[in-house]
């Protein structure tokens, strides 16, 4: 790499700075994915273990990853203090916890606002700051139960089939409010002014679902799963078992695709009669399924990789690393030795930052932590607090 390149990888949000109040779910995500773009965020944890949802050691908990963090005891008044004293140097902070909770901490938006002006203040929550559910408890399989996402997922006739918490947690509560938080320093820039972002998981997974509310409006999307063009209902747009017990998905919705897909595995199109007549999907879905159970799934890959069929293996958390696509892309990176999904989105002349091991919180590193935030006669002060509360 050139010393220019160097240079420039410290990501398209270099010298913005960010106190990540520690919480589970999307704010880490959150966190994590201002941090790979260069913003330097600080992340308040609690003493003791950190609640990580699922146990495990940290440097398996990736959303951890590049930014350093500082023990504070959020009812200890002078931890408190501290933190309005690092909030006068933010440019944001987000924040998970329910509605009111860091406003009773004495952290909420008017008192960080009132100590810095131009703060962007994010929080997430999965029900948002109002409405008659903003109190209640919930996890992203109620979210996006309430939103319509969950009734959609699953085959035709079985149970709505519970997702991986991409959804609702990641995609609807953290990805929304990065996009609000960046959308609010945009704008901070140009009036000085900071606000308040709510990001409500059910807002967003409901902002995520709008192709499919606006099919069910006119008529175009079925409530019965599996019955759909993109819900498993189409023949071609489905996963199929392999002979190997492996799977493959297709999807060529396209008319072009669909004839490139049933002409490189053997099958005459007038067999399946007319591709969108839905009549016809249940007999296309069995016939296919035979076809594809007669290769195993390296079989298919070998055949239909790179080719307009609209197809991929079916690939689990291990092999995707792996797969050559993935690794001429660099879309894993090797941090030792664990995968981490590489920095998304790319920036051409200001790229992110290189994925750095989840660190602990150092007492004895509190100085580096620190610098930039505070004034040096100030740190010790700070690392007094934060020993303190680390001794509870």
């Amino acid at each position: 790499m050139h010393a220019s390149d160097q240079e420039t990888r410290k990501g398209p949000l270099a010298g913005i700075r960010i106190i990540e109040l520690a919480g589970i779910g999307p704010g880490p995500l959150a966190g994590m994915m201002l941090a790979d773009m260069g913003a330097e965020v600080l992340r308040i944890e609690r003493p003791g273990e950190v609640d990580l949802g699922v146990k495990r050691e940290r440097r398996y908990d990736l959303m951890l990853r590049n930014r350093k963090s500082l023990v504070l005891d959020l009812k200890d008044p002078e931890a408190v203090a501290t933190v309005l004293e690092l909030v006068e140097k933010a440019d944001a902070l987000i924040e998970g916890f329910r509605p009111g909770v860091t406003e009773r901490m004495g952290l909420g938006p008017d008192a960080c606002m009132g100590r810095n002006p131009r703060l962007v203040y994010g929080r997430v929550t999965g029900w948002g700051q109002s409405g008659p559910l903003a109190n209640a408890a919930g996890h992203d399989v109620n979210y996006i139960a309430l939103t319509g996402a969950l009734n959609a997922i699953g085959q035709r006739g079985g149970p709505p089939a519970i997702p991986p918490a991409y959804l609702g947690d990641f995609a609807g509560g953290g990805m929304f409010l990065v996009a609000g938080v960046l959308a609010a320093l945009i704008e901070a820039g140009k009036s000085g002014k900071g606000q308040v972002v709510d990001a409500a998981i059910v807002d967003g997974a409901a902002a995520l679902g709008a192709v499919f509310f606006g099919l069910a409006a006119a008529g175009q999307w079925r409530p019965e799963r599996g019955t759909n063009v993109l819900d498993s209902g189409a023949h071609f747009y489905n996963v199929y078992a392999c002979k190997d017990g492996g799977w493959i998905s297709v999807g060529p919705v396209e008319a072009r695709f669909y004839r490139d897909l049933l002409s490189r595995i053997g099958v005459d199109p007038a067999s399946l009669g007319d591709q969108n007549d839905p009549a016809n999907w249940e007999a296309g879905s069995a016939a296919l399924a035979e076809v594809f159970r007669t290769r195993t799934r390296d079989e298919w890959c070998a055949l239909l990789d790179g080719t307009d069929a609209c197809f991929a293996p079916v690939l689990n958390y291990h092999e995707a690393p792996h797969h050559p696509h993935l690794r001429a892309r660099g879309t894993f990176v090797e941090v030792d030795g664990i995968m981490h999904p590489a920095p998304a989105p790319r920036f051409s002349r200001t790229p992110s930052v290189p994925p750095a091991a989840p660190r602990a919180p150092d007492a004895a590193g509190i100085a580096e932590v620190l610098a930039g935030w505070l004034p040096p006669g100030r740190i010790d002060a700070a690392r007094a607090v934060s020993e303190k509360c680390q001794r509870r």
